[in-house]
């Protein structure tokens, strides 16, 4: 594998990495974890929004 890819004529030179296995699967326990609070957010807000009895349409012509 080529490590270093500077383009030419560049003044910096640019090299690849290899990418750490320790913080690649931190950062998909990261995005799950977004994921999760995102739809948990979004059901919440679905329930209220039913308990009310308001569409989503209803709720932001009332609240914007």
């Amino acid at each position: 594998m080529k490590t270093e890819i500077t383009p030419e004529g560049s003044v910096c030179p640019i090299f690849l990495l290899p990418a750490d296995p320790a913080q690649v699967a931190a950062d998909i326990a990261e995005a799950e974890t977004r994921k999760d609070a995102q739809t948990a957010k979004a059901s919440a807000r679905q329930a209220v929004l039913d308990k009310l009895g308001l569409t989503a349409d209803e709720a932001q012509s009332l609240l914007g």
